[in-house]
Parts: structure tokens; C-alpha cells; sequence
């Protein structure tokens, strides 16, 4: 019966090719069912790669990454990333309103912003999508970051940032970054390491961990203080 239906569907009742459904029925399926069922299956299990990691490994760049529990990380590194990434985390639902208008203004007045993604946007790009910066993709971007927010809880999408974000130099998520900058698993970070790895998420390939400018280190521990007091992780607890 199901087949039948989709059968009709896919080819029409007349004896002409429908290529528009057909193209309406394969974007519906990579916008809605394949993301779900993706977002379900590595709710629980540790997602493998991201698109930016096949890039690499496809064009002879080295890949370093291995996934990590986020109750095995540092305290240090949910507060750091959370206060320098995304303080309002725990209180929107996949979009910080206040700081895209914030973003729009900034950008108005000629000024400099560092953007208004949130934690999830960048793990809803991150999953699924290839570095580029168009309007189509940022479009893309929105719809999942809604079907993220949806089918993982924010512990989950924390995790996932901490695991697949880009470090710099083939370093995906805190273990390769712990060690290839600090010789350490990232169990094992203090507070102030964290908050250099959180300081140089910005533009990772050019700023080192190792050698933060100390205007930049100085704001990182400050954002990372006010997380940790401001109790912003008590949704990942």
C-alpha cells in the first residue's frame, strides 16, 4: 500500500516525467525525514564526522578527533565555552533574539560583530552542512537548528559543540584540542587552559591556544566567571 502510494507519487498518472514533484519530494526529504532520523539515531550515540572533516580528509588534510562524554570534560570547558559562545544557552530555544537585533544593529552602524549564532546553530550547521557563507545555507541553518532543538536536549547539544567544533589545525572537539595544545586529555584542563581554548574559538586557525594576548585572556576568565556564577549550565547538568 505504502509503496504503491509513493510509487504514484514519484511517478505521476500521466505518461510525463513529474520532475517538479520529484524535486519537491527529494528536497522535503533532505530538509525533514533524513535530518530526523539522523538527529534520532546520534541523540544516542557519538556522531562519527562532520562534512568540514570530510573536506579535510578528502583534500589530504590531517583529521584529529575523538569523542568524549561530556560528565569525562573539565567543568572548566562548559563555562568557558558557555560564557565566551553563548550566555543565554540555557534560556532560548535555538535562537538568541537579542543578539541577531544586536548583530543587525552593529552591522548597520558599519561595525564589526562577531555574529549571533548560538551554540545550537553552530552544532545544527556543524552536523550538516559544508563551510560556505551564503543566504541559502544561513536558511538552511535556521530550519535545523529547529529540528535540533526539538529532538536533543541541551546537554546533548553542548556535547556534540564540544566534540565536532573546529579548533584549529585538523583539531575537532576538546580531547584533540586538549592534547594537541596542552598535552592533556580534556579531563584534565584547568580552568584557565579552557578558557584559552574558548578564546581562540573565533578564528582557531590563526589564534593559538597556547599563546592567547592576555586582553583576550582577561575576557575569556572574566565570561567564564560570570557563567559560572550566573549558574548558565543549569540546563546541562
Amino acid at each position: 500500500m505504502a509503496t504503491t502510494f509513493f510509487g504514484r507519487l514519484w511517478n505521476g498518472k500521466g505518461k510525463r516525467t513529474p520532475w517538479i514533484r520529484r524535486i519537491f519530494l527529494v528536497l522535503f526529504a533532505l530538509l525533514v525525514p533524513l535530518p530526523l532520523l539522523y538527529l534520532v539515531v546520534f541523540r544516542f550515540v557519538p556522531v562519527p564526522g562532520t562534512p568540514q572533516m570530510a573536506i579535510y580528509l578528502v583534500t589530504g588534510r590531517s583529521v584529529q578527533h575523538t569523542w568524549r562524554s561530556i560528565d569525562s570534560m573539565a567543568p572548566g570547558l562548559k563555562y568557558s565555552v558557555i560564557g565566551s559562545e553563548d550566555q543565554n544557552f540555557c534560556s532560548h530555544h535555538g535562537f538568541d533574539i537579542e543578539d541577531i537585533e544586536l548583530a543587525i544593529k552593529e552591522r548597520e552602524q558599519g561595525k564589526s560583530h562577531r555574529g549571533a549564532s548560538t551554540l545550537s546553530q553552530q552544532v545544527a550547521r556543524t552536523l550538516f552542512l559544508p563551510p560556505s557563507r551564503t543566504w541559502v545555507r544561513k536558511g538552511v541553518e535556521a530550519w535545523l537548528t529547529v529540528l535540533l532543538e526539538v529532538t536533543w536536549p541541551k546537554k546533548r547539544i553542548l556535547e556534540a559543540y564540544l566534540n565536532l567544533v573546529d579548533w584549529g589545525n585538523g583539531n575537532f572537539g576538546a580531547e584533540a584540542a586538549s592534547k594537541a595544545y596542552f598535552h592533556v586529555p580534556a579531563n584534565r584542563l584547568s580552568s584557565a587552559q579552557a578558557a584559552r581554548l574558548a578564546s581562540i574559538l573565533p578564528n582557531p586557525d590563526k589564534w593559538k591556544a597556547t599563546r592567547a594576548g592576555k586582553k583576550r585572556m582577561n575576557r575569556a576568565m572574566a565570561r567564564t566567571r560570570e557563567a559560572r556564577e550566573g549558574d548558565m549550565d543549569w540546563c546541562v547538568r
